[in-house]
């Protein structure tokens, strides 16, 4: 069943068109990874599928349902879950805390009131705490132990500690344990292994096969590309806003203009002994 479809997306800023005409679809189950050099419009095409941007042109439907121009925290509601090039943590909660926030959107027992009582109501639910939002509290902290488990001892002894405490790469997996305790039906990975070691790269890699395995859908942006060759299910690679190629890792790996993208024209046709595109710039 398709999850994810595209069709002509399009967006610009100016006389710049960072989007250009983009057309693509993700299978549930699949992990579809993007790739292309600095500047093809991977993250600009991440903002508008997340709701963080709005198109200028095209159609994106989820589930199902219109979503282009949606905006974000709608979207975590219809289970579209999304992690940041430039991880985004909240320095001063606890790492238990910054997890727990992923699961908002999946609270039943207490709603948000509104209306001009609504600090009162606030206020009083606080204070009585029923036994509904105390089983609910439960459990969603459960989950959120058993996600924090999938990073192995990186965060689970850490559970108590302010996020500024952790590491870069700590903080990385953290915002991913968030964005796994909304229960995703769609998880976009934007460059989860930037800034990492290799010995904390194929940490992640490992954590990322887990949830491939576990069935849950996955776009992936990654410039890692040895790693992309691991994982994906299809590749799709962009050039200036547009999509140039896409397929089965093995297709895209010699294809002239993948290969153009990465390494200019005078690649194009090197010797079939040479390196492939994706094993040179891994």
């Amino acid at each position: 069943m398709t999850l994810l479809t595209i069709e002509s997306l399009t967006r610009r800023f100016g006389g710049l068109t960072a989007v250009d005409a983009v057309t693509m679809h993700v299978q549930e189950g699949e992990l579809v990874s993007i790739i292309g050099p600095n500047g093809a419009g991977k993250t600009t095409l991440f903002n508008l599928i997340s709701g963080v941007d709005v198109p200028d042109a095209g159609t994106i439907v989820f589930g199902g349902q219109s979503v282009g121009g949606m905006p974000a925290e709608r979207l975590a509601a219809l289970g579209l879950a999304r992690t940041f090039q430039h991880g985004r943590v909240f320095a001063n909660l606890s790492v238990l805390d910054n997890v727990l926030i992923g699961a908002h959107a999946r609270l039943r027992a207490v709603r948000p009131p509104t209306g001009l009582f609504a600090p009162l109501a606030e206020l009083t639910l606080a204070l009585i705490r029923p036994a509904a939002v105390r089983a609910e509290e439960e459990r969603i902290r459960a989950e959120a132990c058993e996600v924090l488990a999938l990073f192995g001892e990186r965060l689970l002894p850490r559970l108590e500690h302010p996020a500024y405490s952790l590491s870069y790469a700590n903080r990385r997996r953290l915002e991913i344990a968030r964005a796994l305790t909304l229960h995703p039906r769609l998880l976009l990975l934007d460059e989860p292994t930037a800034g990492m070691n290799p010995s904390e790269t194929a940490e992640m890699l490992d954590v990322i096969l887990q949830l491939k395995e576990r069935g849950l859908t996955i776009l992936l942006i990654e410039h890692k590309l040895a790693l992309v060759m691991q994982l994906s299910n299809r590749v799709i690679v962009m050039d200036d806003g547009r999509v140039i190629a896409q397929g089965v890792p093995e297709h895209v790996r010699n294809d002239p203009a993948v290969v153009e993208a990465y390494l200019g024209h005078s690649a194009v046709g090197a010797d079939a002994q040479e390196p492939s595109v994706l094993e040179v710039t891994a």
